[in-house]
């Protein structure tokens, strides 16, 4: 089968954060078994070692530049605001779009070179139109609801621009309304996000694909290495991490620490942000690496990894790396998104935690509690061998990009 995948970013090397390593893992497999086309934007950052070593895995890899520049000041701002509300396109849609890619796109289905077409991620949606849909099948990728996200910064004042987020709220609302209304199936990670789209449009075709992990990359400690080290792992110039590691390094941390004295918080990610490298200089318990060559290392390394999570929808990559590390997990809410680990019909795999107090008890316990730890290593690496591995995730992406 013909594919064309469409990505806006580069997914290479696919540990640079979760629309890379998602896109990556879930394209790899499949383009061992078909012929698959790569149209994505080379970003700065992008080496032509990344290019060569992506090239060798699709039988063809189109690159179009990405934008280095966006318009700054107040007029930009209400130009991009009034643009939203009346194409009914975010910004962050407009700002990637690229007129050399929608020629390149529109020429391929005029000349029926592919099969089927997927959006990797949202944003690529803007590539598609709708009247294709009766002359390929046309896959969309959701890695999640960016209504449901804004919606959820709202509401927990998480959001970095409350007065431009309550003006957007409902225009994403109908931007993604509209979207899903175009392709053949619609794709998410998580069953909450399945309900929005259901919401959404009734009539969609919706398949729920998790994300994975990769257990070369991951292997299982090879013991408890007790103490009372913990590690928090995510891109952190990204704000839903920022925001993650400033609660839990503040608020959190320093009150375990008054039980614990020997605790200590590693940061792991790169590009920390001011807000983040400012954590170590307040508190010389914290460690902040900015990116490291192994996560797994530092996983193995620690006695309890936490996703402190108070935004950001979807199911957590990082998540399942801890899991998979076999390093027992604290989380929240949006920290264990689609992932079932205390439900009664599972056994135990994670302890669920979204205020101080909670997050204090359930640290405090697994400090205490070898016992406990090596139930949630064990119990949390025997879910991610039998559900979250990357080939088995694909081959489900495979049955729906050929599904007729």
């Amino acid at each position: 089968m013909k594919i064309l995948m469409l990505s806006s970013t580069f997914p290479y090397p696919p540990t640079k954060g979760g629309t890379h390593n998602r896109t990556f893992n879930l394209l790899q497999p499949i383009a061992r078994r078909h012929q698959v086309t790569l149209a994505t934007q080379k970003a700065t950052d992008v080496t032509e070692e990344d290019i060569e070593s992506l090239r060798q895995c699709v039988d063809e890899l189109v690159i179009f530049p990405r934008p280095t520049a966006i318009e700054s000041g107040l007029i930009a701002k209400i130009k991009r605001f009034s643009k939203f509300w009346l194409e009914g396109i975010p910004p962050n849609v407009i700002y990637l779009y690229s007129p050399a890619i929608q020629q390149w796109v529109d020429r391929a289905v005029a000349a029926n070179k592919f099969d089927a077409i997927t959006c990797e991620h949202s944003v690529n949606e803007i590539y598609i139109r709708p009247e294709w849909c009766n002359k390929v099948r046309t896959i969309i990728d959701i890695h999640s609801s960016i209504y449901r996200t804004c919606k959820n910064q709202l509401e927990t004042r998480t959001s970095d621009n409350e007065l431009r987020d309550r003006f957007y709220l409902p225009l994403l609302r109908r931007y993604e309304q509209k979207l899903t209304r175009k392709f053949s199936q619609v794709v998410v990670t998580t069953n909450e996000d399945e309900q929005q789209i259901k919401v959404f449009n009734p009539q969609a075709k919706i398949t729920v694909i998790p994300n994975g992990v990769d257990l070369d990359t991951f292997p299982y400690r090879q013991q408890d290495p007790n103490g009372y080290k913990i590690v928090f792992v995510g891109g952190l110039d990204y704000f839903v991490n920022i925001d993650a590691a400033c609660f839990f390094a503040t608020e959190v941390f320093p009150q375990l620490q008054q039980q614990f004295t020997d605790a200590s918080l590693t940061l792991v990610g790169s590009k920390p942000a001011p807000e983040v490298l400012a954590l170590k200089d307040k508190n010389s318990a914290i460690e902040v690496t900015g990116r490291v060559p192994s996560i797994a290392e530092y996983l193995h390394q620690a006695t309890v990894a936490v996703a402190p999570l108070r935004t950001g929808f979807g199911m957590k990559i990082k998540t399942l790396e801890y899991m998979a590390a076999g390093c027992p997990v604290v989380g929240s809410d949006r920290g264990l998104e689609g992932i079932e680990v205390d439900s009664d019909r599972v056994p135990l795999r994670a302890l669920r935690a979204n205020t101080v107090d909670e997050y204090v008890e359930a640290i405090s316990r697994l400090f205490n509690n070898a016992e406990l730890r090596n139930k949630l290593s064990r119990n949390g690496r025997e879910m991610i061998e039998q559900e979250y591995t990357w080939s088995s995730l694909a081959r489900l992406y495979e049955r729906v990009i050929i599904k007729f």
